[in-house]
Order: structure tokens, then C-alpha cells, then sequence
């Protein structure tokens, strides 16, 4: 893994496993993001979401607050992308000063990420087209005569992406302290307006 490490620390692209689908993974900066935008023919005004391996390294990106942990423990590791208040306007390809961060499931994505810090989780395809399950495949259709993408080796189980809630910290009111779940995914709206009002 160090080479691929390496490729990341260099300013590019990686596809790596994730517990749904490959992900493409960059660094946070403009160019990374520059390079892997144009590697998915991905409209700029399209937000990508950040994986981190655990809460730690979400809290040197976000704020978090007191309930969170109990909130992501409650469902499957992986399952739920959240959105964060920045603590640093990030690129506003990142959501600028709200980011959407996923904390990953899979054991080669989470010691990835352990060893080059927070990276992009958009799914590794180019925008628009079905993806693929095979990180090896998923790259290859991502790679091009002049630039080929790394990638990690692994096949994804499929299926339902991660489900997508706004923390209440970000959504328009703050004070009602209500989450709002804005895609369903691995996890149900149902069951995860369910556990929220059933909170202690």
C-alpha cells in the first residue's frame, strides 16, 4: 500500500473499496480535486463527500457534537454520510463551510486513509454512468492513455449507497435540533427518524 499511499501524497487519484461501491479518493486540495473532476467528467457544482477512517479524524474537518457518536454507533459501520459544519471553509467542491463526511467501513479503505488523511468518497465512475463493483475495473474504465489511475484491490458488495442526513447543525434551523435525511440509502428514513425520536 505504501506506492498507492505515495500517489495520493503526490496529488492523485485513487480507487479503493469501500462497503458499498469503489470509491475515487484524492486529497483535499484544489488541484487533487482538479484532477479527479476531470477524471469523472464531474460538473464542478456537484459535491463530493469526505471519508474518514473514524470520529477523531472527522473532528480535525468538522464539528462535532455530544450525540454523534451515539447517532452513527446505532447502524452499520459505513452506512450513514453526514453533514458537518466546516471548522475551515474547505473548496466548494467539498461544500465549502458544510461537509459530508462518511466514516468507512472496509479495513483496506480505513487503513488508506489512516496513512494519507481525510480523502474524496465519490463513487468511482464517470458521472452519469453505472458503476462498477471491481476497483480494478472501476479504474480502468477511469484511466486514459496519458493518465492511469491506482487503484487498491478489491470487489464492493453493490447495492445502496450510503444514506445522507444533515446534522442538525447545518440545516436551516439549528435550534429545533432535528435532523433531515436528504437521500435514503443503506438505512431506511423510517428507521432513522425512529431512532432520533426515540433518543435519550
Amino acid at each position: 500500500m505504501d506506492k498507492e499511499v505515495q500517489e495520493v501524497l503526490e496529488g492523485n487519484c485513487i480507487v479503493y473499496p469501500t462497503s458499498t461501491l469503489p470509491a475515487l479518493g484524492c486529497a483535499l486540495t484544489s488541484k487533487s480535486l482538479d484532477e479527479l473532476y476531470r477524471i469523472k467528467k464531474r460538473p464542478n457544482e456537484m459535491i463530493v463527500s469526505v471519508g474518514v477512517s473514524n470520529l477523531k479524524q472527522a473532528s480535525e474537518l468538522v464539528y462535532l457534537t455530544d450525540d454523534l457518536e451515539d447517532f452513527i454507533s446505532a447502524f452499520p459501520e459505513g452506512s450513514l454520510t453526514i453533514i458537518l459544519p466546516a471548522k475551515e471553509r474547505l473548496d466548494n467542491r467539498l461544500g465549502g463551510d458544510k461537509i459530508a463526511i462518511r466514516i468507512l467501513a472496509d479495513p483496506i479503505a480505513k487503513k488508506l486513509i489512516e496513512n494519507t488523511g481525510p480523502l474524496t468518497a465519490t463513487s468511482a465512475n464517470i458521472s452519469g454512468s453505472e458503476p462498477l463493483r471491481d476497483c480494478e475495473m472501476a479504474a480502468k474504465t477511469l484511466s486514459s492513455s496519458e493518465n492511469m489511475v491506482s487503484y487498491l484491490s478489491g470487489t464492493c458488495s453493490g447495492g445502496a449507497p450510503s444514506t445522507l442526513i444533515a446534522w442538525y447543525t447545518v440545516c436551516k434551523s439549528p435550534n429545533s435540533n432535528e435532523i433531515e435525511v436528504l437521500r435514503e440509502g443503506l438505512v431506511g428514513k423510517r428507521e432513522i427518524l425512529e431512532w432520533w425520536k426515540k433518543r435519550i
